[in-house]
């Protein structure tokens, strides 16, 4: 026997500058918190769409809690328009604050997974005051400088400068990722765990001992520049990047619920 599944709700669409489209879903909870209660945004990583299992159980959660939720995907990303490799952090971390602003009402708590984890950062260095707390899941803060270039070999390097864009083996996708120059380039901009982050708000950030793409060690690092008292690291010691398994969920889940409560 098969069993059924609710089909996708289609996007709605938030215009941007140059005609370009993000596509998002926002719901809106029910029971005795709605309309009070923080609201939840989730953070998607490089490469990936809303559509994903973090995002969906996290939507979820927050619904039966009666919070405002919404997932959105950035430019050249899922459904959105634009062409993937002209995106870069600036562009992305800006998508995150015009969902921020325009898509939202009141405190947010932002959910970030991987390269979301950056861009949950930068947005709530752009807007602190509309956002309540944080929650990264193997957030990779800086990742194009030390997860890219620091680690690209010589000849790699070579050909980036040279060609501009080179195409990178990916493990959750069947073709390989175009990695563009000017992404490289312009995330020098937005680096951030060289000096302290101003950011006041609780954290909660959990990370994979098995993560082979983002090092566990870059949590524990973001805990340390972080100038906020309320930061907590969870450390998973078989959890890998995706961090997507039921256990892995139930305990994102349970870091939010304890997270709002505390709000």
């Amino acid at each position: 026997m098969t069993q059924e599944t609710t089909p996708e709700a289609p996007p709605d669409f938030l215009q941007r500058p140059g005609d370009s489209r993000l596509a998002f879903i926002r719901v809106t909870g029910s029971g005795k918190t709605a309309g009070t209660a923080p609201g939840v945004i989730f953070l998607g990583g490089f490469c990936s769409d809303m559509t994903g299992t973090k995002a969906k159980a996290l939507e979820s959660h927050a619904l039966a809690r009666g919070h405002d939720f919404l997932r959105f995907d950035y430019f050249g990303h899922g459904r959105s328009d634009g062409d993937f490799v002209e995106g870069t952090i600036g562009r992305w971390a800006e998508d995150a604050v015009a969902v921020l602003d325009e898509l939202t009402v009141g405190p947010q708590v932002l959910v970030g997974s991987s390269m979301g984890g950056w861009l949950m950062l930068l947005a709530a260095l752009a807007r602190p005051k509309r956002v309540a707390a944080l929650v990264g899941l193997a957030a990779a803060p800086d990742f194009t400088e030390e997860l890219m270039w620091a680690r690209f070999p010589a000849d790699r390097r070579r050909e980036l400068l040279e060609k501009g864009r080179v195409l990178e083996h990916s493990d959750y996708a069947p073709e390989p990722t175009p990695i563009a120059l000017k992404l490289i380039e312009e995330g020098r901009h937005h680096l951030l765990l060289r000096d302290p982050i101003a950011i006041d708000c609780p954290v909660r950030l959990i990370h994979g001992m098995a993560d082979p793409d983002v090092p566990w060690q870059t949590s524990p690092c973001l805990a340390k520049a972080l100038t906020s008292r309320d930061v907590e690291v969870q450390l998973v010691k078989d959890g890998d990047h995706r961090l997507s398994t039921p256990r892995d969920l139930a305990r994102l889940t349970s870091t939010l619920e304890a997270l709002l409560d505390a709000l």
